[in-house]
């Protein structure tokens, strides 16, 4: 069944939204104001013909746009784009009842992107490594990728190389792809490599290739040197798989407004430290206790704080916030406390802190939903927003970043004659 739809916006997920006689139909690579002959399936359209274009429609970037999964909004005029990036995060904020200004947009810019995980499929003597197909699980060669590094997309014959020689070993896995600071991590993930001969050529290609360490399901095939990165100016040995923020342009802006936030902080924790990108950037100027579920990320967090110079103190510490997070009065001796939890949230540990006398939060989020959420109850606590600063470091997707800061409000002593 086909039917004419008039779009009336661009969703939260980057479809345009058509009202209809059925109900809303999403329907992908629209904008408002746009006619569209759609083929209806449930609630979802998939376009046939667009009848009437937006004056807001301008030529993707990209040459796989449409066809590859990763961005949806390529093809809407930036300022446009822009703008309904940032409202993500009014509309979130106004849907939790949050007095908040919310700063304009902070744009990251085209090649950007510093890890990216690939899909490879290996057939016989047919082999193919790309990103997946949109709403669906083939998979695209691509030829270039207006969000990723330039430097890893000079190395896409080299991982193609290497991946071929798995025609045996594998059938679909993954390859995540990471510019560190010395090269290039390369880790494959859902394969299993036991015939020795193919392991050897793959390291072969690795070294020929100048890649700094390829690893399979977690075991280190080859490591030229170990790979590292740079929160700040401390050196950081990177784990196989670690998470980093995007871009170094995001993190290096989120890093920036914490440390102007904190400057009066002496004892801060840093919730969901990750591999340290916030807590070695704070420790320049306070004692941190970083707290971390993933062991390895704790592990090497821990050995770039005992091997760097001039930091103050760092104590790390194995622990499952949701499971497990720190109570009111574990949180009481600290002046400051930063949290960048999953996408989840962090609505348990939330609750905990708003019950406290802390001085100073910075909440670090990539969902504008559940940082509201978060947010109104350190607000019903007694928390004041100060800054919320959106940054556009996932370009052309529905995804964004936050940084939210907030003070304690000071309550008034109350004077009995």
């Amino acid at each position: 069944m086909s039917s004419d739809v008039v779009i009336d916006h661009v969703g939260v997920n980057g479809h345009g939204i058509a009202k209809t006689a059925y109900g809303s139909i999403s329907v992908p690579f629209t904008l408002p104001g746009e006619v569209v002959n759609v083929a209806l399936h449930g609630k979802y359209g998939t376009p046939i013909t667009l009848k009437e274009k937006s004056l807001e429609r301008v030529d993707a970037v990209c040459q796989h746009f449409e066809v590859c999964g990763g961005c949806m909004l390529q093809h809407w005029h930036f300022d446009a784009y822009r703008s309904w990036k940032r409202q993500l995060v009014v509309d979130a904020f106004k849907r939790y009842s949050l007095d908040a200004v919310i700063s304009p947009l902070i744009e990251c810019g085209n090649y950007t992107r510093r890890q990216v995980t690939l899909t490879a499929s290996v057939i016989q003597k047919n082999h193919i490594v790309g990103f997946n197909r949109y709403r669906s699980h083939d998979i695209i060669a691509i030829k270039e990728c207006p969000v990723t590094r330039s430097e890893i997309l000079s190395k896409l014959d080299d991982i193609r190389a290497i991946c071929a020689l798995l025609r045996n070993n594998a059938k679909r896995f993954h390859v995540t792809v990471t510019a560190v600071e010395n090269g290039f991590d390369v880790a494959l993930s859902n394969c299993v490599v036991q015939n020795e001969f193919t392991r050897q050529k793959m390291i072969c290609v690795a070294l020929s290739c100048g890649i700094t360490r390829l690893s399979i399901e977690g075991e280190v095939l080859v490591e030229q040197e170990k790979p590292v990165i740079y929160f700040g100016d401390v050196c950081v040995e990177f784990p196989i798989g670690g998470f980093l923020q995007a871009t170094f342009e995001a993190e290096t802006v989120m890093g920036e407004i914490i440390l102007a936030h904190l400057k009066k902080a002496k004892n801060a924790a840093d919730l969901f430290a990750g591999v340290g990108t916030f807590t070695l950037r704070m420790a320049k100027k306070m004692n941190v206790h970083a707290i971390e579920n993933n062991g390895e990320a704790l592990a090497n967090l821990d050995q770039a704080a005992r091997i760097a110079t001039g930091l103050k103190t760092v104590v790390c510490e194995k622990r499952d916030l949701f499971r497990r997070p720190l109570s009111a009065k574990e949180l009481e001796c600290f002046d400051s406390v930063v949290f960048d939890p999953p996408r989840s949230g962090a609505e348990e540990q939330v609750n905990e802190l708003d019950k406290t006398t802390v001085a100073r939060v910075v909440a670090v989020s990539c969902n504008p939903i559940t940082l509201a959420r978060d947010l109104s109850l350190l607000v019903a606590g007694g928390y004041i927003i100060e800054k919320v600063v959106p940054i556009d470091q996932f370009l052309w997707s529905p995804h964004i970043e936050i940084v939210a800061t907030l003070r304690k409000q000071k309550t008034k002593k109350s004077w009995k004659l």
